[in-house]
């Protein structure tokens, strides 16, 4: 599929105009709500091109570029609340006739989740991947509040620290061209708001009430939205499907990202045999733990405090309380009690 088989249009929401983009044929899949895009930008990148373009084997993916990024109208602020986000999401979606299919990846997560929540009548199934449910989540609040400062203060600064935050295994090259293209999505001012935005979206009223079929995906090693977020994400609406996926990287059109694309079509009903891939060890966060980290693990989940392990390893409390933060960082878990469901799920017990 060329470059130029994408289409780009233009739609007037509310006094500004919005672009879209649609490529293959079939049922509509919508894709949106990232923080960050350019809908060309992102179209000539040849592993994101690649992603899309074998979900558009089977679908019409639809694409599209909020207010104050990419190629939509950029003379204005970005949507400033979840809220706000649904509403460009709505509104598009009146130039899409019929029920569609949503995917919200990232940032883009709780936008499509919203949307389904609100919008039984014409969201046949909804799929989320590096999802979370609110974005106080993502990070501790010292670290969010450094990232937008370091954003507001200089933008190219920021835009290479958000790069090393989301290619954690991509070259220098390869970052330093996801800063610039960072950087010519949107202004400082606009991706200062738009992250302010991500960090204060909360979804954790809305996925409870979400009633279309949803498949959650979530890479085990995600640097950038730890994986127990996504389990929680997964718990949190009724009857969702839960996918495991091995890799660090939280581009989905990076690593593994045939088998993602894949998991994706066969949940929205496309014929795509299984091809199980090899588990790779050098993929897995628990092969980085020691084996005192291990045990501190396993006791962790058995819902042991620091004063019992201590205890049971006859180890100092300072001891164990280095040990359980050396396993959250990493393991890439945000609390214990995440800690605790990676042991479980990983049947480390």
């Amino acid at each position: 599929m060329l470059a130029e088989d994408q289409v780009i249009r233009y739609a007037d929401l509310g006094g500004r105009d919005v672009a879209w983009a649609s490529v293959g044929s079939g049922p509509p899949l919508v894709i949106g709500g990232w923080w960050c895009s350019h809908l060309e930008l992102d179209w000539h990148e040849p592993s994101f091109r690649r992603f899309v373009s074998r979900l558009a084997e089977h679908r019409t993916v639809i694409r599209y570029d909020r207010p104050g990024t990419g190629l939509s109208d950029r003379t204005g602020p970005p949507p400033a609340s979840l809220e706000d986000e649904v509403g460009i999401l709505r509104s598009l979606l009146e130039h899409v006739p019929g029920r569609v299919d949503l995917l919200g990846a990232s940032s883009g997560s709780l936008v499509a989740a919203a949307y389904a929540a609100s919008n039984a009548e014409r969201v046949d199934r909804l799929l989320l991947y590096g999802s979370y449910a609110a974005g106080s989540q993502i990070a501790a609040p010292a670290a969010r509040d450094t990232l937008l400062e370091v954003v507001a203060a200089h933008w190219g600064l920021g835009s290479k620290v958000l790069a090393d935050i989301f290619l954690p295994g991509g070259s220098a090259a390869e970052r330093e061209a996801f800063a610039q293209f960072q950087r010519r999505s949107a202004s400082r001012e606009v991706a200062l708001a738009s992250l302010r935005a991500v960090y204060e979206h909360d979804g954790t009223r809305v996925l409870p009430r979400v009633a279309a079929p949803t498949l959650v995906a979530h890479r085990r090693a995600d640097t950038a939205i730890p994986f127990a977020l996504g389990r929680d994400v997964a718990a949190r609406i009724p009857n969702a499907e839960f996918v495991a996926l091995e890799g660090v990287d939280h581009f989905p059109w990076r690593g593994d990202w045939q088998s993602l694309a894949d998991a994706l079509l066969r949940f929205l009903g496309a014929s795509v045999p299984e091809a199980p891939t090899p588990h790779d060890p050098s993929t897995d966060p628990t092969a980085a733990l020691t084996p005192r980290e291990l045990q501190v693990l396993r006791l962790i989940a058995t819902g042991s405090t620091d004063r019992q392990i201590a205890e049971t390893l006859v180890l100092s409390a300072h001891t164990v309380h280095r040990h359980v933060a050396n396993v959250r960082t990493k393991l890439g878990v945000p609390s214990r009690a995440a800690a605790a469901a990676w042991a479980v799920d990983r049947g480390l017990l």
